[in-house]
């Protein structure tokens, strides 16, 4: 850390002493013992620019405690089928590590259906796995490796990719908000493979609009990634998506659901759906179990977020308007929040 860095992290540091208790505790569920590097998380995420970083991490505090991030945990989306259903429609899990240690999150962006619940269940479960990676996955991480580590890399597979993922745009406009604003720089890299004609053509046209600390994160990868993700990580942490050309977002492995990351049956996720019923059970005495998703504050969507969300809508529509004949039409009335 620099010289300046180490000077910003103080100026944040003093400003933090000065906060009311509530947000001082729920400020330690989110460094799990490793404040300053936290610190230097949100201020990465403002351009180091301490008094931006400081409101930053303060209205990420209160967001937490109005929506009562820290019992997330205790709140299991049930019962086991609605949350089988979860599973089947947002594809996300945990494959492996890197060879350094930070867990590898798959995401199948292109089969992702969202479709099977209510959106606040969808949000629910999103920020239950991040409440999970940051206060189990990432400390376990860091313990079995002997260093600390605070990201992770993502692998987002975009088989499938079809211009019904405009109905999504609302969505994962919400749920990168939220991971934006209170999740900032927990990502070291996404690797995009398994790319269509579809993605590539609206890239061009996205990258562009992206801050730079964004745009050197994301490398999109030949194929299915496999040879350039085998460099940083061993082959058992590879996504099954990734494991042969072509084999996309499976719902089933070549050995059944076990290496399918995505499946509620996945190691991965009988785990988190454990731990959260377990933690549930400990709070029963305190008040019963009730079914119904958690309801979180959504927040407003920004300027920059908007613009990119209406391009990515005029491209999806351009692309069908050329090649997919009269489909285009059935998207004419379609409006995406904050970007219409």
């Amino acid at each position: 850390m620099g010289i300046a860095n180490q000077e910003a992290v103080k100026q944040f540091q003093k400003l933090m002493e000065e906060v009311d208790e509530p947000l001082k505790n729920t400020f330690e569920n989110v460094h799990q013992g490793y404040p300053n590097e936290t610190l230097m998380r949100f201020l990465k995420a403002r351009d180091m620019n301490v008094g931006k970083a400081h409101k930053m991490l303060l209205d990420c505090l209160q967001w937490r405690i109005e929506s009562e991030i820290d019992n997330i945990l205790a709140k299991p989306i049930i019962p086991n089928d609605l949350y089988r259903a979860v599973r089947d429609s947002q594809l996300v899990g945990l494959s492996g590590y890197s060879k350094k240690g930070l867990p590898v999150i798959a995401v199948g962006v292109g089969q992702s259906t969202f479709d099977k619940a209510s959106v606040n269940y969808y949000v629910q479960s999103h920020i239950q796995m991040n409440e999970y990676r940051d206060r189990v996955v990432l400390p376990s991480a860091t313990k079995k490796y002997g260093q600390y580590v605070g990201t992770c890399v993502k692998v987002l597979d975009m088989t499938g990719l079809r211009l019904s993922a405009l109905n999504q745009i609302k969505l994962l406009t919400v749920v990168s908000t939220i991971d934006d604003l209170n999740y900032p720089e927990k990502t070291d890299t996404y690797y995009i493979v398994n790319v269509p004609y579809i993605f590539s053509a609206c890239w061009k046209v996205v990258k562009p609009l992206l801050q730079e600390r964004t745009r050197r994160k994301i490398q999109v990868l030949q194929g299915s990634g496999k040879d350039e993700l085998l460099k940083i990580m061993d082959y058992a942490s590879l996504p099954h998506f990734c494991r042969k050309e072509g084999s996309g977002s499976s719902r089933h492995s070549d050995n059944g659901h076990t290496n399918n990351c995505f499946s509620f049956d996945h190691p991965f996720h009988q785990e988190l759906y454990n731990f959260v019923k377990h933690q549930a059970s400990l709070r029963e005495s305190i008040a019963p179990l009730k079914q119904g998703s958690f309801h979180v504050n959504f927040p407003e969507t920004d300027p920059e977020r908007a613009d990119i969300a209406k391009t990515i809508e005029s491209e999806f529509q351009k692309f069908g308007n050329q090649n997919q004949n009269g489909l285009a039409k059935s998207l004419s009335g379609l409006r995406v929040n904050g970007a219409s």
